[in-house]
């Protein structure tokens, strides 16, 4: 028997003269791409824009070694998709079933409290306000190679619905088409068309469109680091969400949590993988201890404790601080994408946290609770882009159109402004074109 291997997280005390190196050197990771996997994946794109459905197929035939006669022999119909679902057990159905309802009554409440049109008139009865309208169309990439991810699938397209998108196109690798619990969550959520396409070359189909894939607006949903490359590549072509980086979690944690329960919220982020990052912030020397007893003990009941204990050991750390408040400065500088406040009073904390994908307030807030079925949405933004960007949401499906109208009230007023600085900027077309909207002088 293989013995578990030991997870010793970097433990750090901000007090130390060290600390602050140790610290910036354990959060490095570089997000550059490898120059062969962008050598590829341009090539793939040039050739999937220039062929089009016939390339699809050919590397689609190399990577996922799958024999079709065409594209088309690809598509998911939704004859399949709702078979999926009514195939699945009981329990596993009214599960998804339930999560979809929760995911789908967030997204409808943000949709409400912000993505309607409004205008107002002015007092000379000039009309100004926006109008929110959503995107034609959309691509859902669904991870489906090593394992589906029926969850990805819910908190991407779920929003997209909701925003009112017409079509919906998911893409997943054939593998992942091949799961039922998969294939019903694009069902229930509202998937449109589905094809068994992975990799770069699903990306570009989706970007430049093909015979038999149609070209979206936006391309949504995480995916290996051709994906990733291939996302950033054709951005400008077409919107994408974000190019996501490894998973993190950051637990703030004031010693009243039970040590076992916070040493698997480390583990339900160091399993996706090893670059995956798990940091423990707490002031009480003793609760850390506490918290690296708990991960011995729970480690070898992992199935996936090799990758847990690479992640743990590589990129985790323990970090006793010197109290809460100097604990979420250090938050604010990390900006994680999930953050737990394992705390009897999380409230008291949570106005002193500026930057985090999704917060977690209190004990009994799970960091999986997210991940599934609490309703706001799991894709968020990692390695510090929560400083400056937010979760997917309906807000990512939709667009907004300035609307104005003039009065003529109106126009012999602002014509007169704006004339006046067309002038300064030398742009005289723009000055006459306000200019033959004043009222003649009398």
């Amino acid at each position: 028997m293989t013995a578990t291997p030991a997870a010793r997280p970097l433990r750090l005390t901000t007090a130390d003269a060290g600390f602050e190196a140790a610290f910036q050197a354990r959060l490095h990771w570089s997000a550059e791409t490898d120059a062969e996997v962008e050598e590829t994946v341009a090539r793939i794109l040039q050739d999937v824009r220039r062929r089009g459905d016939e390339a699809v197929l050919e590397y689609t035939r190399r990577f996922d070694k799958l024999e079709v006669a065409s594209v088309a022999g690809l598509e998911i119909s939704q004859a399949t998709l709702k078979q999926a679902f009514d195939s699945l057990p009981a329990a596993q159905r009214e599960a998804l079933q339930a999560a979809a309802a929760r995911i789908r009554s967030y997204h409808e409440a943000q949709k409400k409290a912000g993505g309607e049109s409004w205008s107002y008139r002015d007092a000379d009865g000039t009309l100004l306000g926006q109008k929110v309208t959503p995107l034609d169309s959309v691509g859902t990439y669904v991870p489906g190679g090593k394992a589906a991810y029926p969850s990805s699938l819910l908190m991407n397209v779920i929003p997209a619905h909701v925003a009112g998108v017409r079509e919906i196109v998911m893409v997943v690798p054939h593998p992942g088409a091949q799961n039922a619990l998969l294939l019903a969550a694009g069902y229930l959520a509202g998937v449109t068309r589905a094809f068994s396409i992975g990799g770069a070359q699903a990306v570009g189909a989706l970007a430049y469109g093909t015979a038999t894939v149609p070209r979206v607006d936006k391309i949504t949903g995480p995916g290996n680091a051709y994906v990733a490359a291939a996302k950033r590549r054709v951005f400008g072509q077409v919107g994408i969400d974000m190019i996501a980086g490894p998973s993190e979690i950051l637990v703030l944690a004031d010693g009243s949590t039970p040590a076992d329960w916070v040493a698997m919220d480390l583990f339900s982020q160091a399993e996706h993988d090893e670059l995956a990052q798990s940091i423990l912030l707490c002031p009480d020397a003793g609760y850390i201890e506490a918290v690296q007893a708990a991960i011995d003990h729970l480690l070898p009941q992992m199935p996936r404790a090799g990758i847990i204990a690479r992640s743990l050991n590589g990129r985790g750390a323990l970090i006793h601080t010197r109290d809460m408040e100097e604990a979420c400065a250090i938050s604010n500088r990390v900006a994680p994408e999930h953050l737990e406040i394992a705390s009897a009073d999380p409230h008291r904390w949570e106005p002193l946290l500026r930057h985090a994908g999704a917060i977690f307030l209190g004990a009994y807030t799970s960091e999986s609770l997210g991940d599934y079925c609490a309703g706001p949405n799991h894709v968020l933004p990692t390695s510090t882009t929560a400083r400056f960007s937010s979760p997917l949401g309906v807000y990512d499906f939709q667009k907004r159109s300035s609307l104005i109208e003039v009065s003529a009230a109106g126009a012999a007023q602002l014509g007169v402004i704006a004339a006046e600085l067309a002038y300064g900027e030398g742009l005289q077309a723009h000055a006459r074109a306000a200019e033959m909207r004043l009222p003649p002088k009398p």
